[in-house]
């Protein structure tokens, strides 16, 4: 098996962490990392999914004003019960994708809200953070497609693909009839 896309899908990560905290838009930033998450779940094994969820929580968490570790909790549970049930999802389907991105990119922020709420100054719920978490899933159900065709490009482009043999030879001939 070829590295290259599993380092490419660590490096997106990776930018995908910096981009949502430099370079937010009418206050939403623009978090892909669900997508991301969801596309690791759904493709690779537990060790690559692990390491995705590391890189994002902790590196999200490195450069905000949460604690650290806080949505890493978030990000695991996603990942994993996606990876579990991934036989049952419908992977290669794209408005599949885009469900399991929009409701990805609902349910991180939520579970993170939660989780939050258990500190010592909890933070409202307000109808602006509803907003800002409704839009936050519309943009991972546009972003998780367009990521399973660039990966899924990647994937076909650095990883070897055996050909598949023919039951028969076309050379031999078939003798019919009494000899």
């Amino acid at each position: 098996m070829n590295r290259v896309p599993i380092t490419l899908l660590f490096l997106a990560t990776w930018l995908a962490v910096f981009g949502q905290t430099q370079f937010p838009t009418l206050g939403i930033p623009l978090d892909i990392r669900p997508a991301l998450i969801v596309y690791a779940a759904l493709t690779h094994g537990m060790p690559t999914l692990l390491g995705i969820v590391a890189v994002s929580s902790l590196g999200t968490d490195a450069l905000s004003a949460n604690p650290i570790g806080v949505s890493l909790i978030p990000c695991f549970l996603l990942g994993f019960v996606l990876n579990l049930q991934r036989h049952l999802l419908l992977r290669e389907q794209r408005f599949a994708q885009a469900w399991l991105g929009l409701s990805g990119g609902i349910a991180m922020p939520l579970m993170t809200w939660g989780l939050l709420q258990m500190e010592s100054q909890p933070q409202p719920m307000g109808f602006g953070l509803l907003l800002r978490i409704l839009m936050l899933g519309i943009l991972n159900a546009a972003a998780c497609p367009a990521l399973f065709v660039v990966f899924d490009g990647l994937n076909d482009a650095f990883e070897y693909k055996p050909i598949a043999e023919m039951g028969f030879r076309a050379d031999r001939e078939i003798k019919r009839g009494r000899t």
